[in-house]
């Protein structure tokens, strides 16, 4: 994860070569991108927990207050969730099997941001987001087994709306911006066992001035 962070400022950095906005800009933006989800969860059936990955995609309208500063607000269908395996013993025949199992949840999520202009084209920026859950599902699956399981609604034992702080950079260039947030979980995925969402955000948008 530390070689994605670190290959993500590297490539914003070399797009600062982008002409500031005048202030009282105006713009909308397009995006599509890449989630890589790893939320946590208190849950002790999940013994090992990697990251999922799923589709944010959605527009930003963004402001220049000043040569510095902007302020933005957009809305995005964000593909979140937890993927983690599970490993039951069988003291009766002393096997073990692994079960795999992924909890999806799709948001529409409001990131507003501050975005603040270091030089010309490269932002950081910070704010929050609250989401509102659209989709669930569970699936538990077994290669052991040859069971590719079945996905199950489990609405009933998540909340629906999430928030969060995101935090990251972006790079501009003839319009064309790259942008690396990371999305910091601050209330509980479910009802009863806790959790939260944690989000490595990439998006590449295109900026259209009004």
């Amino acid at each position: 994860m530390k070689k994605i962070i670190f290959l993500a400022i590297t490539l914003l950095s070399t797009l600062n070569v982008c002409a500031q906005r005048e202030e009282g800009t105006f713009t909308i933006q397009p995006k599509v991108g890449l989630n890589i989800s790893n939320g946590s969860t208190s849950s002790d059936n999940l013994t090992r927990v990697s990251p999922r990955l799923g589709l944010a995609a959605g527009v930003e309208a963004e402001y220049q207050v000043s040569r510095i500063l902007s302020l933005s607000a957009g809305a995005l269908y964000s593909m979140q969730g937890i993927k983690g395996k599970t490993t039951i013993i069988s003291l009766a025949t002393a096997s073990k099997t692994e079960f795999d199992e992924v909890i999806k949840l799709d948001y529409i999520t409001v990131p507003i941001m501050a975005n603040f202009y270091v030089t010309k084209g490269l932002a950081v920026k910070f704010g929050v987001q609250p989401a509102f859950l659209v989709h669930n599902g569970y699936k538990v699956s077994s290669s052991q087994k040859g069971d590719s399981g079945k996905l199950t609604d489990i609405g009933y034992e998540l909340n629906t709306f999430d928030f969060s702080i995101p935090v990251g950079i972006s790079g501009e260039y003839s319009n064309v911006v790259l942008d690396a947030r990371y999305n910091i979980g601050v209330t509980k995925i479910t009802k009863n066992y806790g959790g939260r969402n944690s989000i490595f955000q990439f998006t590449l948008g295109y900026k259209f001035e009004l």
